[in-house]
């Protein structure tokens, strides 16, 4: 599904980059006439011999016309030395029309910028990742010269032409992967040096395969500080820090910030071990986009061939069950009834490691509307009017200890009666699914699968009663 939507994305910039330029030959339309006194970027690639591999690649493609039309272009040049080292023994016929494209048009930006105008950072190029048509981004690092992905180097500036500027490099610039972003900016090197720690390459393989898509939040050398608060990366147990790190990749899924809502998404990290119960994340788009209640989106829409990069101020910690019912809206009156009474002991409970009784939990969490339907049948006004023995028994029963189970689960329980945190049984219904409580009331489960590192929550639709 990818490649076809890859080559969709060829075909219509194809069609659209022609149309662009096939009234190249009207004067009474302002366009650029071939001909003699033409200075294109076609022509002085064409009337450089150190560009003949560039030609034959842009006339391969078809690319070549759209140098040679109306535009106000940047163009990094790769010269014949470069065509070599990038070809590496084989013909420029050997590489597929698709991904030579993509590899040209990720040298040409959709303005014209002079030397003088470049500054570090990420500037968007005509290429595209391929799963969302979004455009590729490319490093320019200005700091000592001008280096672009952190592999290809200016060689000679300021090119003038009739459409644009040349800026002639000594490599070609490959298409960048996540792994090239986060390596070429100096910004992410603890994040890097955290991929890699003790030499470790399973995430710099992982995220350099251009086979699959992912979403990564990438945390700033400040966030890494603060997270390891005096303590070095070595200090860390290797496999803690490997999930930690999954905590911030969605994998399968190429999320630009305009497709993100509020909404839980699954990461790479997983419970227990499990592969097949993936600690979920939570999305809140109300005000920027922020991450679990505490990490927010610095820079976003970092655009690479497998996916998408977004810069984040705070490493995004492993969540606990608490984590999630602070960072999600509907659960602000759960939060308010967890913490009414200073005797309750429900939020420190709920924060125990997993593998330490008795977590780990699963908890059916009631919806703020279920809360109101709560309080609108008790006839009370607010949760201080529920005593406090009361409201404490009814979010125990709300809790089943030392258990993760998750939707997938409940068909194994269906019937059974399960034994909650205050003692009480609650009876599991698969078939709906619900939880019916010692009223005989039926809890429908509405969100399942909130998936934390110390247990597994399930929203409901009713507060689970035995009053």
């Amino acid at each position: 599904m990818k490649k076809f939507f890859y080559h969709a994305k060829i075909a219509i910039l194809a069609i659209t980059l022609i149309g662009i330029v096939s009234c190249s030959d009207d004067d009474d339309n302002g366009n650029i006439i071939d001909g003699e006194g033409s200075n294109t970027i076609a022509d002085i690639v064409t009337n450089n011999p150190d560009f003949s591999s560039l030609l034959a690649a842009l006339q391969q493609t078809g690319l070549d016309v759209t140098l040679a039309g109306n535009g106000s272009f940047t163009v990094f040049a790769p010269t014949n030395a470069a065509f070599d080292e990038f070809l590496g023994g084989a013909a420029l016929e050997d590489v597929d029309n698709n991904v030579l494209s993509q590899v040209l048009l990720n040298h040409v930006l959709n303005v014209e910028l002079a030397s003088t105008d470049l500054t570090t950072g990420y500037q968007k190029n005509l290429a595209t990742e391929p799963s969302t048509g979004s455009n590729i981004d490319m490093y320019i690092d200005i700091t000592d010269g001008v280096v672009i992905n952190g592999g290809s180097t200016v060689t000679t500036a300021d090119v003038p032409a009739d459409n644009g500027i040349v800026h002639i490099v000594d490599s070609v610039i490959d298409l960048p992967t996540i792994v090239t972003f986060a390596t070429t900016n100096p910004a992410l090197s603890s994040l890097v040096a955290a991929l890699t720690d003790e030499g470790n390459t399973t995430f710099t393989d992982l995220l350099s395969d251009t086979d699959s898509d992912f979403t990564v939040f990438a945390p700033t050398n400040d966030a890494f500080a603060t997270f390891l608060d005096g303590a070095s990366l070595s200090d860390i147990d290797n496999d803690v820090l490997a999930q930690v790190l999954s905590n911030h990749v969605i994998p399968g899924a190429v999320a630009v910030s305009t497709s993100l809502s509020n909404s839980y998404v699954s990461t790479a990290a997983v419970f227990n071990g499990e592969e097949d119960a993936p600690i979920s994340m939570y999305v809140n788009t109300d005000d920027g986009v922020t991450l679990n209640g505490v990490s927010n989106v610095a820079q976003a829409d970092i655009v690479a061939v497998n996916g998408v990069v977004h810069v984040v101020d705070t490493v995004i910690g492993l969540p606990d069950i608490t984590t999630f019912a602070l960072a999600d809206p509907t659960f602000e009156t759960l939060v308010a009834a967890l913490t009414a009474d200073a005797s309750f002991g429900f939020v420190a409970a709920l924060q125990t490691p997993n593998g330490t009784a008795p977590a780990p939990f699963t908890v059916f969490a009631p919806t703020n509307d279920a809360f109101g339907d709560l309080l609108a049948d008790l006839g009370a006004t607010e949760l201080g009017d529920i005593p406090v023995p009361t409201l404490q028994a009814t979010l125990e029963l709300h809790v089943i200890p030392n258990a993760n189970v998750r939707a997938e689960d409940l068909a194994g329980i269906d019937g059974a009666d399960v034994t909650t945190l205050g003692g009480t049984n609650v009876t599991i219904d698969a078939t709906t699914p619900a939880i019916v409580d010692p009223d005989g009331g039926s809890n429908e489960i509405i969100v399942t699968n909130v998936q934390a590192a110390n247990g597994v929550i399930h929203a409901l639709n009713r507060v689970i009663r035995d009053l």
